[in-house]
């Protein structure tokens, strides 16, 4: 006689004695519903802080100028797929029990990931000495520090312990440039047709000013930015396949 799969809809309505037997670490991703649910819902709360802040909506005079940069893009990207996962998370936990994991899709977690890491990367990279050099003192501010800092790794920590690992391909990190290359493919035509980032400028970026630079110059910076993209999303990649192969050993154990 053959075993009946037990599928995850019913887990929630197995006994104790069966269900402390999934493992905590199933999938390579912590397999509990309770500490993920209290993760991610201080994670929206920091997300949501970061995000008032930097656009100054209670200050009664709102800055909606930051909408048209990829940092507030990025982060408001951030803030809808978390809130998407306490929502899934919550349900989950009342219809399936407290172990599991509960991601709509591991891959779209990548891409919200990588989304997020581009601003962690360009802010640390290119702004930040800038800035620098410009003078600027409130480098490393609060909200400088949640937007372009402390929102991706959340996201990147949220995908280490409660997503299921294995579901990567190494085409992703190409597909995950899509995200910013849209924004650079707007921003650009936004500038042309006479928008302004801030008044008097066209560009959001320094190394998108085609003015300063050249278009062979915005063209280098493009490209090396791209090539640090990928790099880092297959070391993503890497880590997903490693972890997945890692969590097979064991479950065979």
């Amino acid at each position: 006689m053959t075993k009946a799969a037990v599928s995850p809809s019913t887990a929630s309505a197995l006994p104790d004695s069966d269900r402390s037997r999934t493992p905590l670490f199933a999938h390579a991703a912590l397999n509990s519903r309770p500490v993920a649910l209290i993760y991610r819902i201080l994670a929206l709360a920091v997300i949501i802080t970061g995000v008032i802040r930097h656009s100054d909506v209670l200050t009664g005079a709102p800055n909606w100028t930051t909408l048209l940069f990829y940092t507030m893009v990025s982060n408001l990207l951030c803030l809808v797929w978390v809130a998407l996962l306490v929502v899934r998370t919550g349900r989950d936990l009342g219809r399936r029990g407290p172990a599991g994991t509960s991601t709509p899709s591991a891959r779209a977690s990548g891409a919200v990931m990588m989304a997020i890491t581009v601003t962690m990367l360009i802010y640390l990279v290119v702004l930040v000495p800038t800035r620098f050099a410009d003078g600027d003192s409130d480098i490393f501010s609060l909200t400088d520090n949640l937007i372009h800092i402390i929102t991706p790794l959340l996201v990147i920590v949220d995908w280490l312990l409660f997503v299921p690992k294995g579901s990567f391909r190494w085409t992703d990190p190409l597909l995950w440039t899509l995200i910013p290359y849209a924004y650079l493919v707007w921003a650009f035509i936004y500038g042309a047709v006479g928008g302004e980032f801030t008044p008097g400028q066209k560009y959001p970026y320094p190394f998108m000013d085609v003015d300063a630079l050249g278009v062979g110059g915005v063209a280098q910076w493009i490209v090396a930015l791209t090539l640090a993209l990928v790099v880092v999303g297959l070391v993503f990649v890497v880590i997903d396949r490693a972890l997945a192969a890692l969590a097979r050993r064991l479950d065979r154990r």
